[in-house]
């Protein structure tokens, strides 16, 4: 019997309401002591192209690089184009690039039919040779059920951190730009943690096959090692000791989250909302908060926490449609999440109005918002692939970086990237400023109606 379809009660065991986290402190968490002065966030998707290009020609060891998709367009083959060259000028480079198995072998969503980025990376190793290694992660057997959502580029001994892929969109290439944060961080011991993760992990499993080959397995071949897998992610964690900070360091934390339960990263994020004291501030690109965040930040606001949270207007998500160009079903998902934002400030409009609940609607012109993360008072900063909402918490590969900063040495950078964000957003002052359900395109509405009739609104909010 096929087994590519789950049982309704594995769907359910996905999809039912989360089990309690455990409370974990930040400062009893094994982190790495890492220099303030070796932590940099760049300000933009052009200076993130441009080190990501300087790294890889300075690279002397190893570049390991793991991201949802390396895109088939200018900027991803200009980065390929740069990994080939940096392995031609030293051969003994070690070059490997993690993508996720299911995205690479599909073309864009509501575009016609294609092999994929794969095709491109099977040109460039008959071109080029096979000396840049381009693996597929599946991390389920179907791509609406979990994909790969590991962030980070390990060079040499630098670690660049974004929730941002590869393509001309992410990097700026051309007219437009996807925004995401972006920091680099210089520290041998973190960069050999997180490489070695991905060699323990990923790069020694049956499930994770080379995609730059010229014959490539059926998903459905893969099933036994693609569970395999998925229960070693399940206990997986990075390797990291337990530091004593001294003058001018930060405690930096890898963390990793896979599954509903005992998902440390999930638990962490969790536990550092309900130690926030004075002030929190939330990056996501998609309004579509799990219910144990939702649940925890009405907590913060009854105790008199200040809460700032940023989210793209609808016109600046991925999947938004401008009016004149054909609609289609996957556009959307931008009203979904605005209705989600509208029911989320009405509930809390009270909080809004004395300015103690803050949320920030980010809009430049027609580029598109990707940010993730946390603040929490002035001593921890997240920095995270994960997109705070259900699909993340539950059914994603996810990582992110916890920053423990008791001295205070990044305040100034963290408030200068919060200044820089706010100059393109406007703060909601209440939820009539969001545009009626009513003002909605014909279409747009009659899905909306359709959905809530039969509740499916609730489970799309869980998959997407």
């Amino acid at each position: 019997m096929s087994r590519s379809l789950p049982t309704p009660g594995s769907l359910a065991r996905r999809l039912l309401p989360f089990r309690r986290f455990r409370s974990m402190q930040a400062e009893a968490l094994p982190a790495f002591a890492v220099p303030a002065s070796a932590i940099e966030a760049l300000q933009d998707p052009a200076a993130f192209r441009q080190t990501l290009l300087a790294q890889i020609a300075q690279a002397r060891r190893r570049i390991v690089i793991v991201a949802l998709y390396l895109q088939d367009d200018d900027a991803g083959r200009e980065v390929l184009d740069a990994l080939y060259a940096a392995r031609a000028a030293r051969p003994e480079l070690k070059v490997e690039i993690y993508v996720d198995w299911h995205r690479a072998r599909r073309g864009l969503i509501g575009k016609g039919h294609s092999h994929g980025n794969a095709a491109m990376y099977r040109e460039y190793a008959s071109r080029l040779g096979d000396g840049v290694a381009i693996r597929g992660v599946p991390v389920q057997t179907r791509e609406l059920f979990g994909v790969l959502h590991l962030k980070g580029f390990v060079i040499d001994d630098t670690v660049l951190y974004s929730g941002a892929s590869l393509n001309d969109v992410y990097l700026a290439k051309h007219h437009r730009y996807r925004l995401d944060r972006y920091h680099l961080i210089r520290d041998r011991a973190l960069a050999d943690s997180m490489a070695g993760f991905v060699e323990t992990y990923l790069r020694c499993s049956d499930a994770v096959c080379r995609l730059d080959q010229s014959t490539l397995p059926a998903t459905r071949d893969l099933q036994g090692a693609i569970h395999r897998l998925r229960q070693r992610l399940q206990q997986a964690r990075y390797e990291a000791p337990r530091v004593t900070l001294k003058d001018g360091e930060v405690a930096v934390t890898p963390l990793v989250g896979f599954g509903r339960s005992d998902n440390a990263l999930n638990d962490t994020l969790l536990s550092l909302l309900r130690s926030a004291r004075e002030r929190v501030v939330i990056f996501t690109p998609y309004f579509n908060l799990p219910r144990p965040v939702r649940a925890v930040l009405g907590q913060l606001l009854r105790r008199g926490c200040r809460i700032d949270i940023m989210v793209g207007d609808k016109t600046a998500n991925d999947f938004y449609l401008p009016p004149g160009q054909p609609f289609t079903r996957i556009g959307l998902l931008p009203y979904l999440y605005e209705s989600n934002l509208r029911r989320f400030a009405r509930t809390h409009q009270s909080h809004v109005e004395r300015g103690q609940l803050n949320l920030w609607l980010w809009r430049h012109g027609d580029n598109s918002y990707h940010l993730k993360g946390l603040f929490v008072d002035e001593e921890i900063a997240v920095l995270t692939g994960n997109n705070l909402n259900p699909r993340a918490w539950a059914l994603d590969l996810e990582n992110g970086l916890l920053l423990r900063d008791p001295s205070h040495q990044l305040v100034a950078q963290h408030q200068a990237e919060w200044d820089a964000l706010r100059r393109h957003a406007t703060r909601l002052s209440d939820y009539h400023a969001l545009e009626s359900p009513r003002a909605y395109p014909a279409e747009v509405r009659r899905l909306l109606r359709r959905l809530s009739r039969v509740r499916l609104d609730r489970l799309l909010n869980r998959l997407l």
